[in-house]
């Protein structure tokens, strides 16, 4: 991965407040209009979807020397996003926090803990570049909005876990479950062994989450998971298969960094309740992944790529190309891209930040869904850029 350059942030400020109606996707800004082609937090289909957010102030400059001075910072800002948006953090289900450096994973923990004493919500939390060079930690979400169903999952013989996570947070036929690691959750032990005999620990432990739940693996619609070795990845997909040998759930799968480097692979899942419908918009289904998967009136896309001999070293034509991939995805599932919440852009080096905004920025045109952007590794070696949607169609 590598350093950023001189590219505009993904982050909010705070101050008014742009609504659609209630009926229809609400797009949320509060403070200076965004600089970039995302909304703060979309709500939508009973959830509040949380653009990444860094530590910068007023100006656009990071606040905070520390990963606990940016964490704060960070949390304080969502906080205020979530309140414009009907929603608290008291009520999120699901974060994902990307650190710059693994080893500021204690200091950014201690500072993230303080703002739920208690039932705090999902999170994973690896190891990527960020888009301002001075920014530590990034932090995305999505809550649930006040007044709605927020049940904590835990296994009944399982300890509760040592970091400031729960295993999952179920809201109606949604289950949010935190970056499984290898570890054994009776005892907090770490699991060793290669990334196959990690990968089996995290699916046994996914597993019995999912039914403390009352859902299945057949109930997973998107899955990410994080690789510390792009030569395991091979060996993951083999592994990950005897998981899901029928429908695979959308996915994407990048190389980052891990808080614990014992560890080799982290996974993230969501799972709903209800019918399920793979969709295929491009050539053969691949074994590993659906292109997307629908369950009633949301869509969960993979992670895409538009890279091939002709976009070799073009990150805006690969945007270009994975976006028109994507709008196919769409449109076989009758779904628009009027209808993406939430959005995550992996990018290999933020010098190519800016052509794949300006397609981005055109492919939407407007009422941006959320979205975080940060640098990870990428399995196709011509890959420059990836990108995975959530879209939810309302009546």
């Amino acid at each position: 991965m590598h350093k950023a350059g001189a590219v505009f942030t993904l982050v909010v400020l705070v101050a008014g407040v742009a609504l659609m109606s209630e009926q229809r996707s609400r797009t949320v800004n509060v403070g200076p209009p965004p600089i970039g082609p995302y909304s703060a937090a979309v709500r939508a289909g009973g959830l509040v979807y949380v653009s990444g957010v860094l530590a910068t102030d007023d100006r656009g400059n990071i606040s905070g020397g520390t990963a606990a001075e940016q964490t704060a910072v960070i949390l304080r800002r969502i906080e205020a996003v979530l309140g414009a948006a009907g929603s608290s953090l008291a009520n999120a289900a699901s974060t994902m926090v990307y650190l710059r450096r693994a080893e500021d994973f204690a200091a950014m923990n201690e500072a993230y803990r303080a703002f739920w004493p208690a039932d705090p919500p999902t999170r994973t939390t690896v190891v990527t570049d960020l888009v301002l060079p001075d920014a530590l930690v990034e932090i995305s979400m999505v809550a649930i909005p006040t007044g709605g169903e927020r049940v904590v999952v835990q296994p009944g013989d399982w300890l509760t876990s040592p970091n400031p996570y729960s295993y999952g947070i179920k809201t109606g036929d949604t289950l949010f479950l935190s970056g499984l690691v290898a570890r054994d959750a009776r005892d907090n032990s770490v699991v060793e062994g290669d990334v196959k005999a990690q990968l089996a620990a995290i699916m046994t432990n996914g597993g019995a989450i999912l039914r403390a739940a009352g859902l299945t693996f057949d109930d997973v619609v998107s899955a990410k998971v994080f690789l510390t070795d792009a030569a395991s990845f091979q060996n993951m997909n083999e592994t990950y298969r005897a998981t899901f040998a029928t429908r695979p759930p959308a996915r994407a799968t990048v190389r980052a960094g891990l808080a614990n480097p014992r560890h080799a692979i982290e996974v993230t899942m969501t799972a709903v309740a209800g019918p399920k419908e793979a969709v295929t918009a491009d050539g053969r289904p691949s074994p590993n992944l659906s292109a997307a998967i629908r369950v009633g009136d949301r869509l969960f896309v993979s992670g895409m790529l538009g890279a091939s001999d002709a976009t070799r070293g073009d990150a805006g034509a690969q945007t270009r190309d994975a976006l028109a991939r994507i709008d196919r995805t769409l449109r076989a599932a009758g779904f628009s891209r009027a209808d993406v919440v939430d959005g995550l852009v992996y990018l290999t080096d933020f010098a190519n930040y800016r052509p794949m905004n300006d397609v981005y920025h055109a492919f939407f045109g407007k009422d941006f869904p959320a979205r975080a952007t940060v640098g990870a590794g990428l399995f196709n070696p011509d890959g420059l850029v990836e990108i995975m949607f959530t879209a939810v169609r309302e009546r």
